[in-house]
């Protein structure tokens, strides 16, 4: 038991404990989403491809839904109607929003928290932990997704049009906020921008604190990790793990093209004898890469088993 207690005491001293971090490193970003092997964005999030952002506006959220529910990824979609009975605000509801994720965390306002995080903050060269700090770490392309633990007025605000304005000064295309804004009207006139919230009121942000940038965070019953790509729609938003982004984008394509075959066939344009893969890989103006098909194929050819970890408890 002596032995067993002097080994403890050994690896507390050789082993620090790591303190909070305000803003997520690259490498803890490369070690929490370390299934996605493609390029990265300097902060460590990957980067879906634009190209793949775009073929993502014809994936339905029903079907890209279903996909990573055959995955055990069962808590990925947050209803616009559901997280309680005043539900969501759309900016812009006649236009989807698609692109990656830039996550924040806010908590309600505690003087001894914020002064910790304000030395862990300078410890990270961040001269002030404020809200302007997910703002300014944006990238092209990206999604500002805070958790604003749903609070709208009084301080709820956690942008006004100015701060929109220097979002998409910065690259941002949206936000999608568990929490509100300021100045609704004059965000939605500016082009190209839209927005998922829960409100909107004319106070400035007051009471809250930022407690974390690039964290994992959560948005109504969605776990949401920075460098997911989120879809936003009328219905709600739904959270892709990146590395299942091109299975879900040309899983989707060849059903469509499979249904063109099809329409083909019965049409006697095409000769019921004909194996569609084989007619698929004769296709010289396929919406995916012979790359992308390749790797679907093989995909098909060794499934993956189905998950056996369940989040249900």
């Amino acid at each position: 038991m002596k032995k067993i207690f002097l080994l403890f005491a050994v690896m507390l001293v050789v082993i620090p404990a790591k303190s909070q971090l305000v803003k997520w490193t690259p490498e803890d970003i490369i070690l929490l989403t370390q299934q996605w092997k493609g390029e990265r964005l300097p902060d460590g999030r990957p980067k879906v491809s634009d190209a793949h952002l775009k073929r993502l506006e014809k994936v339905t959220i029903e079907d890209a839904y279903t996909f990573m529910l055959r995955r055990g990824y069962e808590c990925q979609f947050e209803s616009f109607a559901e997280i309680n009975e005043k539900g969501w605000v759309i900016i812009h509801p006649e236009k989807q929003l698609i692109g990656r994720v830039l996550t924040a965390q806010y908590m309600p306002m505690r003087f001894d928290l914020d002064d910790y995080l304000q030395v862990v903050g300078r410890k990270q060269d961040i001269n002030r932990v404020t809200n302007a700090l997910p703002v300014n770490s944006l990238y092209q392309g990206d999604i500002y997704v805070a958790d604003g633990y749903g609070r709208i007025a009084d301080g709820g605000t956690l942008i006004g049009d100015n701060v929109t304005r220097t979002i998409i000064n910065n690259g941002g295309i949206g936000i999608i906020f568990n929490g509100s804004v300021r100045s609704l009207e004059a965000i939605a006139e500016f082009d190209g921008f839209n927005g998922w919230i829960r409100g909107a009121d004319p106070s400035s942000i007051s009471r809250m604190i930022l407690t974390s940038v690039n964290a994992p965070i959560r948005i109504g019953r969605a776990s949401v990790l920075p460098g997911d790509v989120a879809i936003a729609r009328r219905s709600g938003v739904l959270f892709i793990p990146p590395h299942f982004v091109e299975e879900i984008i040309v899983a989707q394509e060849v059903a469509a093209l499979r249904s063109q075959f099809t329409a083909q066939q019965r049409a006697g344009t095409i000769a019921n004898g004909v194996d569609f893969n084989a007619w698929l890989k004769q296709q010289t103006n396929l919406p995916m890469t012979k790359e992308e098909l390749d790797r679907y194929f093989v995909r098909q050819a060794n499934p993956e088993p189905p998950s056996t970890r369940s989040q249900k408890q």
